[in-house]
């Protein structure tokens, strides 16, 4: 069994590595520094006597696909459709004079995606606001988070301006969604490689 479940793991692996887009991970432009630890990413920018941190991490960041009923009619020799990975994001925002990070809490909403072409919606929204200490990094739920589902639509729109000044914009959240795509894509190879010798191992 495990012999038949290996030779299938390294056909998988080969059927992967045919369809990866990416043998390097795509850049963010808008020189954003990219630190990634494990299935964590981090990009980094300093702009200003500001310091922009947007952490994303890639596990759960595909949305369950919508039509599973048409994925068994699909013919064998028809390409699967294309996994894409829209990660929740964070992006802090640390001014060189404050002892205060301004967080805010990002997604994708998932019925926003793939649909182009309307009067310029943010592809991503702002879910919760928060302040916290600069440098600890446990988040005090003792803060006054701000959810942003019953905010003033001015004041979203400012939160919204602030992000896009800091190169937080669709643009970014467009690239942000193809470097998780291949990272979660990378990491999902890896671990295939690492069950198929998991499962070999005598």
């Amino acid at each position: 069994g495990d012999k038949a479940f290996a030779q299938f793991l390294a056909d998988e692996i080969q059927e992967e590595r045919k369809i990866q887009k990416h043998k390097a991970l795509p850049k963010v432009s808008g020189g954003w520094e990219l630190e990634v630890r494990g299935t964590e990413a981090r990009l980094v920018r300093k702009v200003a006597g500001e310091k922009i941190t947007v952490t994303f991490n890639i596990n759960n960041s595909i949305p369950p696909s919508a039509d599973d009923e048409t994925q068994e009619e699909q013919k064998p020799d028809e390409q699967e459709p294309e996994l894409t990975s829209t990660p929740n994001f964070v992006v802090e925002v640390v001014k060189d004079d404050t002892k205060q990070t301004l967080v805010l809490d990002c997604h994708y909403p998932e019925d926003e995606i793939g649909h182009e072409g309307e009067e310029e919606s943010d592809i991503f929204t702002i879910r919760e606001v928060s302040f916290q200490p600069t440098g600890e990094s446990d988040w005090k739920d003792t803060n006054y988070t701000l959810n942003t589902d019953s905010l003033d639509w001015a004041l979203y729109d400012h939160l919204m301006d602030f992000l896009a000044d800091r190169g937080v914009d669709n643009t970014f959240a467009d690239e942000l969604i193809e470097l998780s795509t291949a990272l979660e894509h990378q990491e999902y190879i890896k671990f295939l490689e690492d069950l198929k010798s998991f499962v070999k191992c005598q």
